[in-house]
């Protein structure tokens, strides 16, 4: 299967008294670039979305994006400071003493926990390997979707470039057609131009055999073609294997524009020239769609 660069994925999960949510979003690139933005609360666990990531992507940019909504009773821990209460306890029988039982204190167990360290709110000792877990469970399901989506893409970029590759044989066809035609059109008027400049003395036919000899050599694109056509054999073979091929792809390309630059540097006919010059459009076309393929 033929994926795409470009692509989206997005999965939400209620775990472990969390919701999570993982966000993914890519574009084309040489190398595989991953950047995961999460909580500062959770990064012990940045590493091992990027190991994820990678497993799951071959190149593109990819960013990554994690939230975390806690109800907070799981992860909050109250606790009694009880030696402070006690000297406290203690402090307001002393006050009582002193006054003689006059200072009618009234303490309620309420005006008690308003003193300062009374009680002390802290945040529970996350179980980082519970949390990675969580996590990266999320962000699989995430990068399934976002692989659906890549492969979808990558269907129609395949339709695409196959397309496209159909186009270029078809013109290469015309190519192969007008290329007897362009030495018989130069020999006709290498024939007309030595009977004009001769007059009436007779032509030899050996010259001109050999004048369009060395025409022919010159002109002849029979190699070009028929290693385009390879070229064009090979794409499909590519695109049926699928896999990360955007790299082969690109350097395959780079073949079919040295031979259709070659092919227009030696026709001189201008049908041809036309041609040559819609062929390299196409080239240039898939160029621009292949450069999306993981």
């Amino acid at each position: 299967m033929v994926r795409s660069m470009t692509g989206y994925g997005r999965a939400k999960q209620a775990r472990n008294g969390r919701n999570i949510t993982v966000e993914l979003r890519s574009v084309n690139n040489r190398y595989l670039d991953c950047t995961v933005k999460m909580p500062r609360a959770y990064i012990f666990a940045e590493d091992a979305i990027k190991t994820l990531v990678q497993k799951k992507v071959g190149r593109g940019k990819v960013d990554v994006f994690i939230t975390v909504e806690s109800a907070g009773a799981e992860e909050t821990v109250v606790t009694v400071n009880e030696p402070l209460v006690k000297r406290y306890l203690a402090a307001l029988e002393q006050l009582e003493q002193l006054s003689g039982g006059k200072a009618g204190t009234g303490f309620a167990v309420t005006d008690l926990a308003r003193l300062p360290d009374v009680l002390t709110v802290t945040k529970a000792e996350e179980d980082m390997e519970m949390v990675s877990a969580d996590l990266c469970a999320v962000a699989e399901e995430a990068l399934d979707n976002h692989a659906a989506m890549r492969e979808t893409e990558g269907k129609k970029l395949v339709e695409d470039v196959s397309a496209r590759a159909e186009t270029i044989s078809a013109l290469l066809s015309k190519v192969e057609e007008r290329s007897p035609g362009i030495v018989a059109d130069y020999r006709a008027r290498l024939t007309a131009k030595l009977q004009e400049v001769l007059g009436s003395t007779q032509i030899e036919e050996s010259r001109i055999l050999t004048e369009a000899a060395i025409y022919a050599d010159k002109v002849a694109v029979d190699e070009e073609t028929v290693r385009l056509r390879s070229h064009l054999s090979q794409l499909h073979q590519m695109l049926e294997q699928g896999g990360a091929i955007g790299r082969k792809l690109d350097f395959l390309i780079q073949e079919f524009n040295r031979e259709a630059n070659t092919i227009g540097s030696k026709c001189n006919d201008i049908e041809t020239s036309r041609i040559v010059v819609d062929i390299k459009g196409e080239i240039e076309k898939i160029r621009e769609q292949i450069q999306n393929i993981e």
